[in-house]
């Protein structure tokens, strides 16, 4: 699901104000994270809130993804992304998949690159080892979207960031209207701010869903 997002409410762990960590482009740059969810839930629309940033920030974005179908891009251009400025690249395989994004990094080119590998993430250790040190280099962001539960492990221990997005009402206290719900990443692993904090936004929903 991909909203816009019409109202920022962040949340964040009481102990660690300090950082204040949050689901941003800055937080994410030169790591190699993951983002799961399972049912119903929105984590392309926290995947879609990274695009619009990089792109309001002039940095160039990668979408890959071995999946027959991604995206609707109908949704992410009403969400305020440049579909001529977003290059996505279909490859057959999973395992083409990290191929393709270790070309793109070692590019430096891109100041975010997207991995939608949904329930069949599986990037070897050397390759994961590979991704890290060259988005470090770089100064890029590299997401991994995939689906699972948050009781499942991450996809390697080099992942630095995992978290998870959850969806719900907007609430009482939130913008007015049918067609809002709220979306939330929480940390579950953080090796630079520690695990637990949570970011949330209230969302317009897309125009199926009014």
């Amino acid at each position: 699901m991909i909203g816009k997002v019409i109202q920022l409410c962040e949340l964040h762990n009481p102990t660690a104000r300090a950082g204040r960590p949050r689901w941003s482009l800055e937080d994410l740059a030169g790591r190699l994270s993951e983002i799961s969810s399972k049912g119903a839930s929105a984590p392309l629309t926290a995947a879609v809130s990274l695009v619009l940033e990089a792109q309001n920030q002039g940095e160039p974005v990668a979408w890959v993804t071995a999946r027959s179908s991604t995206f609707f891009p109908p949704d992410v251009s009403d969400s305020g992304v440049d579909l001529d400025c977003l290059a996505v690249v279909r490859v057959p395989s999973v395992r083409g998949v990290a191929r393709a994004t270790d070309q793109l990094v070692r590019s430096g080119a891109f100041g975010l690159i997207l991995i939608d590998m949904g329930e069949r993430a599986d990037v070897s250790m050397a390759i994961q080892g590979r991704l890290v040190s060259l988005a470090q280099r770089h100064d890029t962001a590299i997401v991994c979207l995939t689906e699972k539960p948050d009781t499942s492990p991450s996809i390697g221990s080099m992942i630095s960031l995992r978290a998870v997005v959850q969806r719900s009402g907007a609430g009482p206290g939130d913008s007015a209207g049918r067609d809002r719900f709220r979306y939330k990443v929480k940390a579950l692993k953080d090796k630079r701010r520690g695990p637990n904090w949570e970011h949330a936004e209230v969302v317009r929903g897309p125009a199926g869903l009014r």
